[in-house]
């Protein structure tokens, strides 16, 4: 199969080495940054430097493929999404912005390609883990969807590395995040909804976030009572943030802080996914609830190091990749992440990277 990824990034790199290693995908890796197209060499794929905000040029990249996997930044999926349904290509992308996602939902009408976005980890895996478990309920009263990519060793007052793209994290720290509440769908402030838990003998807090969601609340509106997903960071992490984006007002001027966050605050590979759900509703007459709860640690190895936020994520985009070139999922339209089977999933030969984690013993 023939894919173009869009984006050399930490995530794309690791997206183009498990694609190009697996022998069943050609694979040109498109990025404006020639250093980041240079770490990819040797890994099996083709390299191009290309501008990826000169639409032209990316349209040109498109002609001749099958199939386009976007790891660029969130605000370049509505573009690449268009482009891909003139070159009459699939599209696959790791988008959390609602806006984003639902223009490609219409995109996809009447397409006959499939565009499949939100395949990471939040959006992503998670809604395959949560609709998964409330298949399997009578009737639902609650889904809870928790999830942090958190530093191993925090060690600053945010208790925060960068871990992954600083604009797409300050993106779902400032707008409103869907939730279904006593029966409707509603908008959530971001970063309120504080809450407080212990997993494995270590404590956390959770807050509304947006786009971690998907579109389970399309899916499950009218089936389920409540509904809800939050970011999982170590405690005192959201008041500060609420500090920066309200008191100093730097929500007007995120530009800023990202800037600020960029020169401040390092990166780290030793960092650590927390994926907990829980549900809640009848089941044979009595009310029961079930809980999805995994940690999933960096790799250290010497040959190629990857952070828990690469395997994670790249292992949501590429198995949806390999489910759908295996023809288990639908050949074209809109593909909601919900319409993958996690038994399937944890199966694939790239999604078993979560199968391989460690399930947490207890939760309080």
């Amino acid at each position: 199969m023939r894919i173009a990824l869009l984006g050399a990034g930490h995530i794309g790199q690791t997206i183009a080495r498990l694609l190009g290693d697996s022998g069943d995908y050609q694979v040109t890796v498109v990025d404006r940054n020639a250093a980041a197209l240079a770490r990819c060499a040797g890994q099996g794929v083709i390299t191009q430097v290309v501008d990826t905000e000169d639409r032209a040029a990316l349209a040109a990249v498109l002609r001749g493929q099958q199939a386009v996997v976007n790891a660029l930044p969130y605000h370049l999926a509505i573009t690449a999404a268009h482009l891909a349904l003139e070159a009459g290509c699939h599209y696959f992308d790791l988008t959390e912005d609602i806006a984003a996602t639902k223009e490609i939902m219409r995109i996809a009408e009447g397409a006959k390609t499939a565009f499949m976005p939100q395949c990471g980890l939040a959006p992503g895996f998670i809604g395959i883990v949560a609709h998964h478990l409330a298949k399997s309920f009578d009737s639902l009263q609650d889904v809870k969807m928790r999830v942090g990519a958190l530093p191993a060793f925090p060690t600053n007052a945010l208790k925060y590395n960068l871990t992954w793209s600083v604009d797409g994290l300050i993106n779902e720290y400032c707008h409103p995040c869907e939730a279904i509440f006593d029966g409707q769908l509603i908008n959530a402030l971001p970063l309120e909804g504080l809450e407080h838990f212990s997993l494995d003998g270590t404590e956390y807090e959770a807050f509304n976030t947006s786009g971690g969601l998907g579109t389970l609340c399309e899916t499950l509106q009218g089936k389920v009572r409540n509904l809800d997903y939050k970011t999982v960071r170590y405690p005192g992490h959201r008041d500060l943030m609420q500090f920066l984006l309200g008191d100093l007002q730097l929500k007007g001027d995120q530009e800023l802080l990202k800037g600020v966050m960029r020169r401040s605050m390092p990166a780290t590979m030793q960092d650590v996914v927390l994926v907990f759900v829980t549900v809640s509703g009848m089941k044979n007459g009595a009310l029961l609830q079930e809980v999805f709860a995994r940690k999933i640690f960096a790799d250290r190895s010497e040959g190629h190091p990857l952070s828990a936020i690469q395997i994670t994520t790249a292992a949501g985009i590429c198995a949806a990749v390999d489910l759908f070139r295996e023809g288990k999922l639908p050949q074209r339209g809109f593909i909601r992440q919900e319409q993958v089977e996690l038994p399937a999933f944890l199966a694939n030969r790239f999604g078993s990277a979560y199968q391989q984690s460690r399930q947490v013993e207890s939760i309080g």
